[in-house]
């Protein structure tokens, strides 16, 4: 049994359980900033010989340093560590520098050391059928002379790869080379792997995995996430900042990374390129579904393919909508939404029976376990927000709200210049507000019991709802919304926030409609932009990792009655699905 010391609820140390590890196993281990070795365990190795070999065949300082496995901090004991795990070799903060260069040793040395492929899949190949099939037409083609194609689009480093006939089959993403991560090619830099990212509650490095939660969480291809899987791959044309060499040399030198590894979709055009009239219901009902239980936050036009499905006709012409990009998915705490589906016709219209019953068969505790089965890099915290917004969109939907008007409940507003907290984030601001006094045993669950703090008041009853409702409340849902202050972030994360050049942060309402926009590296004149110069990070209104257990098991099942009550207020007081302010946060990767 594993034994751990908690030094906080999402974050552990782990020194080891009391099993004995059985054979070798292979780990792939990355550097802040950038580099990755594959190396085989055997039953004897420890973190520490893991750090020396690291030492010795990248050239990396160790000092100092830690070994991370998602939310967990390796002491020594490594038995815990499944077979192709990826881990994560940090520096402590004192002796952090983001300008470090990353030192990746030459194709045929790394082959050597880590005997692994060109292209090596993360994780049990058993459910990545179909991407097995790719990897082995991508190998096949690189080991013919096809060479992958950079995509000069987003603001990420992404890369198309090819099968022998030329034809692209795969779309790579490395995950050092995000926006903000220390080998962007596009100029976005000045961070290393962990920190927060665009989204401050997405770290750099991170998007990756993600990407794959999506696909496993898209069960039946109910919403046609393409097949994603992670790897390690190796290959000379990725891109490594400040490595030191230049011209032939570079190009010949093969660098390993951590990447997502996404089939290419072959497709017409994007859903900016095309009116939504002609979008099926069903297919903006199941993309939206999914929106919802992973709280994307970045579903903008350019991230749904739109592919020709009949030559017309009569019904003129059919096309299917195919979701990708789903980097800014699962948050480790409730952020802002990106919705673009939020005022199209189709999602105002009821769910289907067979989306009910798709909706009511969802189990968050089951989804979560199989993320830590299939992902177990993936942070406690993310799963929370995960069970947290499929328990939100099971009851709304239950309740008879149609997609537009759950995707409002969970969008900001923006009023005089300020970013308000949305309803759901409300509720859950209540929730903890509530459970806190109920382990204070001050709370009482009576219809004469009230929260007064600041002007706010919410009356609370699990007895008869509906017939103690007051549809004149000083607080209803989506109209007069008092804001409430934001949570206070820890201090040492305050050196983590996004400043512009000037130091000062300016207001929501100065903010361009969208990321893509505000980092353009035009922008800049060198055309590099660090990460100390772009937007401010959005407002954390409510944050998950901060509870324990038994905290976040009260948190639920006060959420559960006052998000009853709130659907209530919501259909007595004739509420609908209306227009706001849309300053959306979107951004092409």
């Amino acid at each position: 049994m594993a034994v751990a010391v908690f030094k906080s609820p999402m974050g552990r140390e782990y020194h080891g359980n009391d099993r004995k590890p059985t054979g070798t196993r292979r780990v792939f281990v990355q550097t802040e900033s950038g580099c990755v070795l594959g190396m085989e365990l055997d039953r004897n190795d420890n973190v520490h010989m893991v750090k020396r070999r690291l030492q010795v065949a990248l050239n990396v300082p160790i000092e100092e340093s830690s070994l991370t496995f998602g939310d967990m901090v390796l002491k020594n004991d490594l038995s815990a560590i499944r077979n192709d795990s990826p881990l994560l070799l940090t520096r402590n903060l004192m002796h952090r520098s983001s300008s470090t260069p990353c030192l990746s040793p030459s194709g045929r040395e790394t082959q050597q050391r880590d005997r692994s492929g060109p292209v090596e899949i993360l994780g049990r190949t058993s459910i990545f059928t179909r991407t097995k099939e790719l990897v082995n037409e991508v190998v096949e083609a690189l080991n013919s002379g096809v060479d992958p194609i950079r995509v000069h689009g987003g603001l990420g480093g992404a890369y198309y790869f090819r099968n022998c006939s030329g034809e692209c089959v795969a779309i790579v993403k490395p995950t050092d080379e995000e926006p903000f991560a220390p080998n962007n090619p596009k100029g976005f830099v000045g961070k290393t792997l962990g920190q927060p990212g665009l989204k401050r509650s997405v770290r750099v490095g991170e998007t990756g995995f993600r990407e794959v939660a999506a696909y496993l969480l898209d069960y039946d291809h109910f919403a046609n996430v393409p097949p994603t899987a992670l790897v390690k791959i190796t290959h000379s044309v990725f891109n490594v900042n400040d490595d030191g060499m230049s011209g032939n040399n570079r190009k010949k030198k093969c660098f390993s990374k951590i990447a997502s590894f996404q089939q290419f979709i072959v497709h017409d055009f994007d859903a900016s390129d095309h009116g939504t009239s002609s979008f099926s219901v069903s297919n903006v009902h199941r993309i939206g579904i999914l929106d919802v239980r992973i709280l994307n936050t970045d579903r903008h036009a350019g991230n749904l393919l739109v592919r020709k499905v009949n030559d017309g006709g009569k019904l003129g012409q059919q096309v299917e909508l195919i979701p990708i990009d789903h980097g800014l998915c699962l948050p480790e705490s409730l952020e802002d939404p990106y919705f673009e589906w939020i005022h199209w016709p189709q999602a105002s219209i009821p769910f289907s029976e067979d989306e009910l019953d798709y909706i009511e068969s969802l189990d968050p505790y089951q989804d979560s376990e199989m993320l830590r089965n299939e992902l177990p890099m993936i942070r406690e915290a993310c799963l929370r927000v995960l069970t947290l917004c499929t328990i939100f969109l099971k009851q709304a939907a239950g309740f008879g709200l149609c997609l537009a008007e759950i995707g409002e409940m969970m969008t900001r507003e923006f009023r005089r210049g300020e970013e308000a907290p949305s309803e759901l984030e409300v509720l859950c601001m209540e929730a903890r507000r509530a459970a806190a006094e109920t382990n204070r045993e001050t709370f009482v669950l009576s219809p004469k019991t009230g929260l007064q703090e600041d002007g706010f008041q919410f009356e609370i009853d699990y007895g008869d709802l509906e017939s103690s409702i007051n549809p004149t409340l000083p607080f209803q849902f989506g109209i007069g919304r008092n804001p409430l202050s934001k949570l206070e972030e820890e201090d040492e994360n305050e050196e983590d926030v996004v400043r512009p050049a000037s130091g000062k942060i300016p207001s929501v309402s100065n903010l361009s409609t969208s990321l893509k926009k505000s980092l353009s590296v035009g922008d800049s004149p060198a055309g590099h932009r660090s990460a100390s110069e772009q937007v401010p990070a959005s407002a954390s209104f409510v944050k998950v990792a901060d509870m324990t257990d038994e905290e976040w098991s009260q948190f639920l099942e006060k959420f559960r009655g006052l998000l009853q009550h709130a659907l209530i207020a919501r259909k007595l007081g004739g509420a609908g699905p209306r227009q706001r302010q849309r300053l959306g946060t979107s951004c092409r990767f």
